[in-house]
């Protein structure tokens, strides 16, 4: 298992190597492609981009009616007047609203542009830097088609150059302060007061007339307003800015222009509140008037002064009539008794005392009676009844009974009358004491009416002063905390961004283009595209020669394309361990491939390894192998072919450059090169050749155009199939495959040709070719 995986892991890592090697061949190509990146990056920080700088300042937003001492529900917003809000995030609105920005913008004169001229591009100047400052009307902006330009004369006079207006010719010189009328609209150029140069410089400023809208709209677009913290009412204002002396001037107006807006509002909101709050005291007091009015006639209907004590007053004097009732009652009690007695006692018994009668004639009556009745009962003891003092005693004491029967009739009747009278008082005091609650009831609804009424007169006479003393002493609810500061360096553009960016698409863009090559490149570019389209051995690779010549192999030659042919020696001796290998087949799958630059060099090395080589142009369509030894042909293979009387010797000749190394020309071309092809007499000179030298290299036709080196088929031991990179399509190896499939051509194997990178291939290399 651990073999496997470090077989993987060495396949993996071979597989990355070879497609690392697959882009760093072009190194050249990610350097130029570096290099230009880098140069546009710089080139475009150094005259396009504009640095833009970030200006920050603070400041603290706070509700004014916050701390004052009322409660929530004082709040004049709870009775539906309208304040300003104090919610940080609607302030934020304000503070980054675009209506604000703009008149931030008009206030700055920023509607107005200036450029000075530069090397390259113009300069955009503002400030101390301006020698004068063009006022326009901002809502009647000069449109004119083309910047104008202005030119200090001198302390008095500029001269001015305008595009001609409508056919009408302004240019002149004018002085500092005159109107400028023209159909496009009508300006005046005044002298800068903080302009901090004593000279006058005479470079002509180019002047734009920008609409302030939407020159706030771009402004707007790089304002921040966010909280500074999260509990506080602490904002932090941000803005970026080309110039930061004018992001510096902006971010101020602009909390200046939004404090007072804040004040002018909440001034507009008092003068309104007052106004609303007077129209309501107006109607409160006749309120309050009818309330007062409605108490009095309730009262006077109701015959109430102070409930509660009137209340009182009713229940004593019920209580009295109650009491007085039963004194009454009592008494007529007592008088009933006395009757009672009277009528139904003896004539010896004494009447009662009167007990509560309060009456001196009955009492004095009664007293009277008993007094007689104790006289008779004294003069009865010695006396008889018929005894005239006793008879007369009883004349008398009847008269007194009947004196005191009518006296108790009269009190009786005088008692019932009164008790009639204290019931009657009893019953009006009981029907006033059952109104109390209802009456009380409503007048509570009424006082509590004047009430809510006065609470609100009295608050609101309350709020009255408070916005009266706000609008005389105007207070703002906004206070700088840190003023406007640039940052020290450019916030945009990041340059190590940019030059971060342009490096990687310095090497993207190579990378993207040759993955894109590669991807729709059909042509074989490595022994990989080899090995994944033919099972044919890979023999090994010849590199690109720099040099014209035809034979790069000779004896002193050090060059790594002849150390790569005798590496290919020493391939084909490995491939071909066991089986015979004399007489060698070299094709490939069409023209310019470099087989017979292969077969020339190839056999060079062989020869120079000591063997007896013998090269035979066999391409008789079109024969190349001497010319390119610069050999002058003479009698060849079509000579030796067609006439019995040519022998092998006569169409043999040396190589004047290497020895033991001899070729044979194709002759002149034939007619019928096919058919020739088939002639008996190839068998002879082939077991002649053979029996002569130790290698026989035959540089054959392409086997993709014509069938001419298959009829070598019976008399070749190997085939060396060449293909060249970037030139021979993948799509030529499938004749090597139906080769392969069906034997046409004994033990084919395959170089690689003009490859572009040095590989060198060892023992390892072969013994993978081999597998």
């Amino acid at each position: 298992m651990l073999e496997l995986n470090s077989v993987a892991t060495n396949n993996e890592g071979n597989n990355l190597k070879k497609i690392l090697q697959k882009y760093t061949r072009y190194w050249y190509v990610f350097l130029i492609g570096v290099l230009l990146c880098l140069g546009m990056a710089f080139l475009y920080l150094r005259y396009v981009a504009i640095p833009q700088y970030r200006i920050t300042s603070t400041v603290l937003v706070k509700d004014k009616d916050k701390g004052s001492g009322f409660s929530e529900a004082e709040n004049l917003g709870d009775l539906g007047l309208i304040k300003p809000s104090g919610n940080i995030e609607d302030q934020i609105g304000i503070l980054s609203s675009l209506n604000l920005l703009e008149k931030v913008l008009i206030e700055l004169n920023l509607n107005v542009g200036y450029l000075a001229e530069g090397q390259i591009d113009d300069v955009e100047i503002y400030g101390k830097y301006l020698p004068f400052i063009v006022i326009s009307d901002p809502f009647r902006i000069p449109s004119f088609p083309e910047s104008i330009s202005i030119i200090p004369k001198d302390s008095t006079n500029i001269e001015l150059r305008i595009p001609r207006s409508k056919g009408k010719n302004l240019n002149g010189v004018y002085q500092y302060g005159d109107t400028i009328n023209t159909p496009e609209g009508t300006f005046s150029v005044i002298r800068n007061p903080v302009f901090t140069s004593s000279e006058i410089d005479r470079t002509p400023i180019s002047v734009q007339f920008r609409n302030a809208s939407d020159l706030a709209s771009a402004y707007y677009e790089e304002l921040i307003v966010e909280p500074a913290n999260k509990t506080g009412s602490l904002l932090q204002v941000s803005l970026l800015d080309a110039i930061p002396e004018r992001g510096e001037d902006i971010v101020l107006k602009l909390i200046e222009l939004y404090a007072e807006e804040s004040v002018k509002y909440q001034n507009q909101l008092a003068i309104s509140t007052i106004e609303i709050i007077d129209k309501r005291l107006k109607l409160l007091t006749g309120e309050i008037t009818n309330v007062e009015k409605d108490i009095a006639t309730y009262k006077q209907e109701n015959d109430l002064t102070n409930i509660s004590s009137d209340a009182a007053v009713y229940l004593e004097s019920a209580r009295e009539a109650n009491q007085q009732l039963d004194a009454y009652q009592t008494q007529i009690d007592i008088l009933n008794s006395i009757e009672n007695y009277l009528r139904q006692g003896g004539d010896e018994r004494l009447v009662p005392s009167s007990l509560n009668i309060q009456d001196p004639t009955l009492s004095a009556l009664i007293a009277q009676f008993n007094e007689q009745q104790l006289d008779k009962k004294a003069l009865l003891r010695n006396t008889p009844s018929d005894n005239p003092l006793v008879v007369n005693l009883d004349r008398t004491l009847a008269d007194l009974r009947s004196d005191i029967l009518e006296n108790l009739k009269n009190i009786r009747e005088g008692l019932l009358i009164a008790q009639k009278n204290v019931k009657a008082n009893s019953y009006r005091a009981r029907a006033q004491i059952a109104k109390v609650p209802s009456a009380e009831r409503a007048l509570l609804t009424i006082n509590r009416d004047q009430g809510l009424k006065q609470e609100l007169y009295l608050y609101l006479l309350q709020k009255r002063e408070e916005e009266a003393l706000s609008l005389e002493a105007p207070i703002t609810n906004t206070r700088i905390v840190d003023p406007p500061r640039s940052s020290r360096y450019p916030e945009s553009p990041n340059k190590t961004s940019i030059y971060l960016g342009a490096l990687i698409l310095g090497l993207f863009l190579p990378i993207s283009t040759l993955y894109v090559k590669n991807t729709i490149n059909d042509t074989i570019q490595s022994t990989e595209d080899i090995k994944k389209s033919t099972q044919a051995p890979v023999m090994g690779q010849i590199a690109h020669s720099e040099d014209r010549l035809n034979l790069v192999v000779n004896e002193t030659s050090t060059s790594s394309v002849a150390e790569l042919f005798r590496l290919m020696r020493y391939n084909l001796s490995y491939l071909t361990e066991g089986q015979p290998n004399k007489v060698i087949l070299v094709t490939s799958g069409k023209k310019g491939e470099g087989k017979t630059f292969f077969t020339i060099n190839l056999a060079a090395s062989l020869a120079l390894a000591g063997s007896k080589v013998v090269a035979l142009s066999f391409d008789l369509r079109s024969p190349k192998l001497l010319q390119n030894m610069r050999i002058k042909e003479k009698l060849g293979i079509t000579d030796y072919i067609q006439d019995p009387k040519v022998t092998l010797k006569k169409i043999t000749l040396a190589s004047p450059d290497v020895d033991d190394l001899y070729v044979i020309g194709s002759g002149p071309i034939p007619m019928n090169a096919g058919e020739l092809m088939l002639n008996k007499r190839i068998a002879t000179l082939f077991e002649d050749l053979k029996a002569q030298y130790d290698y026989v290299l035959i540089d054959s036709a392409p086997v993709g155009k014509v069938a001419d080196a298959f009829a070598l088929a019976p008399y070749i031991d190997a085939t060396v199939y060449i293909v060249r990179q970037n030139y021979s399509g993948k799509e030529e190896l499938k004749s090597l495959n139906d080769i392969i499939e069906h034997q046409k051509l004994k033990h084919p194997m395959v170089v690689l040709n003009d490859t572009k990178a040095l590989i060198s291939y060892g023992y390892r290399n072969a013994r993978e070719a081999r597998s």
